[in-house]
């Protein structure tokens, strides 16, 4: 048994019934790399099964603590079932771009089965009138929940099941897996009896190392934009969500997002994102007659994991705000502006101590975190509330060699994420080989026109591009893919 932290159980506390936080990925496989160009279902299931041994997550199930007095313990479930974690599907025809959009948006709404391993793949056929992908191909939306993994741990799950070349052999299971026995409710009391004791004393500890921190953050200059104005302001984003999901993204070069931060100084390609996401919800937004004065601001995560934990699950991240300066039509101020304020906010986290503001995670209360959720969403709350931010945009940095999983190539992948009650939408950024996507996933209420959210970070990437590089010869308007 091995208990979650107070992060990772926190993902728990905060799911409600309209809002479950799983992330995942909507992947995209080229079979024709297969033997005989074909990729079987049956052949899918023996390769995860191969390589379940590489994941913890994959075979481990939640037991709770008595009236979630302590957060939960991972067990190895010994009624694991790999066909009930994966499913297969088709789109019917003709197979399009909206139809694969709508069925992936609604496989990433409905919420894991909390009493088995909380992940779930789903193969999708029938892709052939996608523009721009192989025929043939086929994708794999997969569902993870995030009290398993964060976005580093994610990624390393990736390529934990993938390989660098066709057919590659699997490594060895190194032990014989063996489920973990249930344990009992008198098991379970005591353990949770022990940790609450010991849990004044492991305060005492992160309260001691918090002196410090604050003391540097006092000496902090405070959290403000060019006009002084540091309020974030209310969206169309920032109220209750419906239960519903829409996704929307865009693929772009990642050597071009490279060349556009080397024109101001001291930028990152962390920068450029944010600054495309900056000007697609202004574009959005005033399309809308929505846009407001002052500048959306994001929350972005921060990961803390030290180099001998890279290769542990679960969640070793922390979490900065920053202004994306949508009140700035300029995209090369706009760039500038964002770089500034980067450089402000990650300055500020590490005054602090990313990693401390992860340990306060630790002292949660379960139960009093999960009704205080249900009743924040149940009397919307967030429709009361100013928001903390308007949206998350968090990076995560994948392989840039072509990978392989059950002999087909992987073609693009586009990172899935959780929407709550006062915020609305996402953004996941996945860079691989060579390319990088930006998808956003959001309320279906609160962006019920996902094909033209697209369309603004199409155009917000094309105008900083135009911006800081120059007018460039792109040919034929892109068509519309995902």
């Amino acid at each position: 048994m091995q208990q979650l932290s107070g992060l990772d159980a926190s993902f728990l506390y905060l799911e409600t019934p309209n809002a479950p936080m799983h992330i995942g990925s909507l992947a995209i496989y080229d079979q024709s790399t297969a033997p005989g160009g074909l990729v079987t279902f049956k052949s899918i299931l023996r390769n995860i099964e191969e390589r379940l041994h590489r994941a913890r997550c994959f075979r481990q199930k939640l037991v709770k603590a008595p009236f979630d007095l302590d957060h939960p313990y991972w067990i190895e479930d010994a009624d694991f079932d790999l066909e009930f974690h994966v499913r297969h599907i088709a789109l019917p025809k003709p197979g399009d771009w909206r139809q694969l959009c709508i069925q992936t948006a609604r496989l990433h709404a409905r919420p894991l089965d909390m009493t088995r391993p909380l992940w779930e793949m789903t193969v999708i056929e029938g892709l052939d009138n996608v523009p721009g992908l192989p025929k043939g191909s086929y994708g794999l939306v997969t569902k993870i929940h995030h009290a398993a993994i964060d976005g580093v741990s994610g990624a390393a799950i990736m390529a934990a099941i993938h390989d660098l070349e066709p057919g590659a052999p699997v490594p060895p299971e190194e032990e014989v897996w063996r489920p973990d026995r249930e344990p009992t409710l008198i098991e379970m009391s005591a353990r949770t009896t022990m940790n609450n004791l010991r849990q004044p004393f492991r305060f005492a500890r992160v309260l001691r190392r918090s002196i410090p921190a604050f003391q540097n953050w006092r000496h902090q200059p405070p959290r403000v934009s060019e006009e002084g104005n540091d309020e974030v302001p209310r969206t169309r984003f920032n109220g209750s969500v419906s239960p519903h999901r829409v996704i929307a993204g865009r693929s772009f070069a990642l050597d071009e997002i490279r060349e556009i931060k080397k024109t101001v100084t001291g930028a990152t390609i962390n920068d450029a994102i944010i600054t495309i996401c900056g000007g697609a919800l202004r574009r959005y937004l005033d399309a809308h007659g929505e846009l407001p004065k002052d500048s959306l601001w994001a929350m972005t995560p921060v990961s803390v994991r030290s180099e001998n934990e890279s290769g542990d699950a679960g969640n070793q991240v922390s979490a900065m705000t920053m202004s994306v300066r949508s009140d700035v039509a300029d995209p090369a101020e706009r760039l500038a502006l964002v770089t500034e304020g980067s450089q402000h906010s990650k300055a500020l986290a590490n005054a602090v101590g990313a990693r401390l503001l992860t340990d306060y995670t630790q002292f949660i209360p379960g139960s009093v975190a999960n009704l205080a959720a249900r009743a924040y969403s149940r009397f919307g709350v967030a429709n009361r509330m100013r928001p903390f931010f308007n949206t998350v945009i968090t990076n995560v940095p994948g392989p840039q060699v072509d990978l392989y999983w059950n002999h087909a190539r992987l073609v693009a992948n586009y990172g899935l994420g959780p929407v709550m009650d006062g915020m609305g939408i996402i953004h996941v950024i996945f860079s691989y080989c060579g390319g990088i996507t930006i998808t956003a996933t959001a309320c279906r209420e609160m962006m019920p026109d996902p094909g033209f959210y697209a369309q603004c970070l199409q155009e917000s990437f094309d105008d900083l591009v135009a911006a800081t590089l120059g007018e460039p010869d792109r040919g034929p308007p892109p068509t519309e893919t995902l």
